[in-house]
């Protein structure tokens, strides 16, 4: 399982070639809650990141990211 710093582009690139079997968006999977859409549809990512708001005690940060318009 290949993980962190995979785009749609370059996981498909990564199982393509063998070098793994599946890929974890992590946090893309977080900034774009509608994420399999956004991939299947070759609409833009949210790729900003706040780890300011990683583990802070409330949903800030996890469900608060927007879809695509």
């Amino acid at each position: 399982m290949g993980n962190e710093g995979f785009d749609p582009e370059s996981a498909q690139e990564a199982i393509k070639n063998k070098e793994v079997d599946l890929v974890s968006f992590a946090k893309l999977s977080i900034t774009n809650p509608d994420l399999p859409e956004r991939i299947a549809n070759k609409w833009e990512l949210n790729r900003t990141f706040d780890f300011a708001t990683l583990f802070g005690g409330d949903a800030k940060g996890y469900t608060d990211w927007p879809t695509y318009k």
